[in-house]
């Protein structure tokens, strides 16, 4: 008996968007077409439709009447509404980092900034608990797309976890680069915080799933994490700033810089650096310090290629790598960027565990920790660093 393939309808059509199409084409083993895509815009939606000779849907609830999945590539402050909707449905939800947060009451004056994070916390914890329960409720898996968990620098620790039982003492990681893609951050009200949100979450949820493999293979249970101290600042927002054009710095009430400590049940710690301040590309990499045995993972940028070009216009279509600013002089061409950070990996997983009916390795129960770190990081933020407890989300 012939199966029928799964049906992907796509939300958005910017960044994410185009990179999702292209990952699932890579997808093997599993029977499935992109159905279509939908766009608030109409502009944008035909555009991004022709470009990979998808069917444009007119309405999020056409593309719903279509698909067994909905990818949503759209801003965080859309996510539960969208997921919830969907779910509704009965329909499998890939949910794009930040899985969800805090976006505010919608009043034009109001500041992230200024807000009070307890308040904040509970938003973004309120958030998650009616996405899981949506999903619950309607039998519907929630696909988390945290790609760090899936990059193969990543996979090969996992892999030396479960075959050695080693025991991670600490964990140092950073994602830093000089400014987003999205033209929605820098707005809280749109992106739900700055570094530690948009870029933070991606090394923390790489840490948390680490953790909850060593749980896995040497206690028969997830190890999570405990509490969190964190400092956040808005470096480019500061008088004595002196901008020097090559860094982003129109944002309006988010931090730039965030260091968050989290210690977790077993007592063993992490650090996670995020920031808007670094030149020269994507700066991502994780640092694992085991019991026995340490591993470096190189995310972005490897030297797998050195390249050295002395005029810039040469280049000029030639794809080097994400955010590098310049391609004169010496560099590190991605020989393929998206599978060196996750993207088709991620996919397949997701693929695989609708057809076989399991958890994918990112799933809700790790977007919500995430969530919860964060967002207590936030706490611990204004009150200059104390540690706080994180509420987690069974």
């Amino acid at each position: 008996m012939k199966t029928a393939p799964l049906r992907i309808g796509i939300v958005g059509s910017k960044f994410a968007a185009n990179f999702h199409v292209a990952s699932y084409r890579n997808v093997t083993g599993v029977k499935l077409e992109v159905a279509g895509a939908f766009s608030r815009s109409r502009e944008n939606r035909e555009a991004f439709a022709a470009k990979w000779n998808l069917k444009p849907f007119s309405s999020l609830e056409e593309l719903l009447q279509s698909v067994d999945v909905v990818d949503l590539c759209v801003p965080g402050a859309l996510h539960e509404t969208l997921t919830v909707q969907a779910a509704n449905a009965g329909r499998h939800v890939v949910v794009e980092k930040p899985f969800t947060g805090a976006y505010g009451p919608g009043a034009p004056d109001w500041r992230g900034d200024r807000a009070d994070k307890h308040g904040l916390l509970q938003e973004a914890l309120t958030s998650t608990r009616r996405m899981i329960e949506a999903a619950r409720k309607n039998n519907v898996k929630l696909l988390y797309a945290e790609n760090w968990v899936y990059a193969p620098s990543l996979q090969k620790e996992v892999e030396i976890l479960r075959a050695t039982r080693g025991q991670i003492l600490w964990i140092h990681a950073e994602e830093s680069h000089s400014g987003s893609h999205s033209p929605a951050y820098g707005d809280w009200s749109l992106s739900g915080g700055g570094s530690l949100v948009g870029k933070g979450c991606h090394p923390l949820s790489a840490a948390l799933y680490l953790k909850r493999v060593e749980g896995e293979a040497r206690l028969n249970r997830p190890i999570r994490p405990k509490t969190v101290s964190c400092r956040t600042h808005a470096v480019t927002r500061l008088p004595s700033f002196a901008s020097a054009g090559f860094l982003r710095t129109d944002y309006k009430d988010i931090e730039d810089f965030a260091h968050a400590h989290i210690t977790f049940d077993d007592g063993m710690i992490a650090d996670i650096f995020t920031s808007e301040l670094v030149m020269g590309g994507v700066h991502n990499w994780m640092e694992i310090y085991a019991n026995n045995h340490r591993m470096r993972c190189n995310i972005n940028p490897t030297d797998a290629c050195t390249l050295y070009n002395p005029q810039e216009k040469q280049l000029e279509n030639v794809y080097v790598t994400e955010k590098l600013g310049t391609k004169q002089g010496w560099s590190f061409p991605s020989p393929d960027e998206n599978w060196a950070t996750g993207y088709p990996q991620e996919l397949q997983d997701f693929m695989e565990s609708l057809r076989d009916g399991r958890e994918p390795q990112s799933g809700a129960s790790l977007a919500a920790d995430t969530v919860s770190c964060l967002y207590a990081g936030y706490v611990s933020a204004q009150e200059h660093g104390r540690e706080t407890e994180i509420p987690l989300i069974a």
